[in-house]
């Protein structure tokens, strides 16, 4: 098996668990491994510290296990099966009033690079790295034994995730069966999913507990969700009583899509419209008739050179929606930016809070369900932000 060989004292990260080995942190390389290939890494002095998988670029290997085991047919087995076990603790597994959830998030299941995602009988798998594309059959069988009949279809969505330079050729496709249906529920809602299309792996999952708690600030309001995607906000806001919704996206079929999740929860006779338009535009021109405002942007910075113009847009539409939401009205703003730190965010919209001049209350600070969790080891896994405020 190849070897990494670190320079000496870059051990330390190891030492404390974080799950990436940088590129400038290698010594030397003993062997030839392809982008992808499962390697040993070793102190300076000989000792082995950890095992990943290889790849080109600045972090050169994601670490699977910090003890000498094989990474085999078990590996695979015991890891997924330690995932399910922690959403069966969350009571998502046979869920009747819940029936999708995040099976794998990544490393915060100790799994970097690998994201599965459950839809009723259906599982989503994406890989954001080589090494996991290459599993994806010995995952796959995994699933399979794990879930035995309660699983119909697998679904490889990475060809958008893996790393382009590695050559992989990825394609999407059924890695097993064929889905029975699309449309899955979430605290009672119904939602339809497009996994073959969609942004992520279909649906924002990450946004369950939030989309649940703002149910409880939608009585008799006049509601604008932003960014509105396939209309989750929009769905419980109605359920919570709003006397009018507006959903707006940039994207048609996402505004075609919430259309039909708002039907099918509610029929076609309900408060509710949605527009086709730029975010920032409608903002522009919008009356200030809202009590409440929803701001859940896609991730306006995804590497740290965008990072100043993401927290210049984060400012830029927080002022607005705080210069034109009602007295007494409720702002629930986001950021699913891995590279805008809870402080950096806080700031952005603190900047936007002063410039319009209203009085502004936190109310609750948010995150990622723990379906999404975060290894204590690795805080860039907290990546999703929010803010719960209250404008006098």
């Amino acid at each position: 098996m190849v070897k990494i060989i670190l320079k000496q004292g870059k051990e330390e990260a190891v030492k404390r668990f974080h799950p990436w080995i940088f590129s400038g942190a290698i010594k030397n390389i003993q062997g030839e491994p392809q982008e992808g290939d499962v390697v040993e890494v070793y102190t300076v002095d000989g000792k082995y510290a950890a095992t990943g998988h290889y790849q080109i670029g600045s972090i050169a290997v994601r670490i699977l296990s910090f003890i000498q085991e094989k990474i085999d047919d078990n590996f695979w087995f015991n890891k997924l099966s330690e995932a399910y076990k922690l959403r069966q603790q969350l009571g998502l597994v046979n869920n009747a009033e819940t029936t999708a959830y995040r099976l794998v998030h990544g490393e915060g299941d100790g799994l970097p690079g690998l994201i599965i995602d459950i839809y009723g009988a259906m599982a989503v798998f994406q890989a954001h790295s080589a090494g996991m594309y290459l599993e994806r059959e010995r995952i796959s069988e995994c699933l399979k034994k794990i879930y035995g009949s309660r699983l119909v279809a697998v679904y490889d969505k990475s060809a958008a995730t893996v790393p382009f330079k590695a050559g992989l050729n990825a394609h999407d496709n059924y890695l097993y069966g064929s889905p029975t249906g699309n449309k899955i529920l979430e605290y009672g809602n119904g939602f339809i999913i497009n996994w073959k299309e969609g942004q992520k792996t279909g649906f924002f999952l990450d946004q369950r507990e939030n989309r649940r708690l703002l149910e409880q600030y939608c009585k008799n309001a006049l509601v604008l969700n932003m960014f509105c995607y396939t209309g989750g906000f929009s769905v419980y806001a109605l359920q919570g009583g709003a006397k009018l919704v507006h959903s707006v996206d940039s994207s048609a079929k996402a505004v075609d899509l919430t259309r039909q999740n708002v039907a099918l929860n509610f029929g076609t006779e309900v408060a509710h419209e949605a527009f086709v338009t730029d975010a920032f535009e409608f903002m522009h021109n919008a009356c200030n008739e809202y009590n409440v405002i929803i701001l859940d942007p896609p991730a306006f910075a995804k590497h740290t050179q965008a990072l100043h113009n993401a927290l210049q847009a984060y400012k830029r539409i927080n002022t607005q929606a705080l210069t034109r939401i009602q007295a007494g009205g409720i702002l629930f703003t986001f950021s699913c930016s891995q590279v805008v730190s809870r402080e950096y965010f806080r700031q952005a919209v603190f900047s936007a809070a002063a410039i319009s001049e209203r009085n502004v209350r936190i109310l609750h600070q948010l995150t990622q369900p723990a379906d999404h969790p975060i290894s204590i080891y690795h805080p860039e896994g907290e990546y999703l932000k929010g803010l719960i405020l209250y404008v006098e």
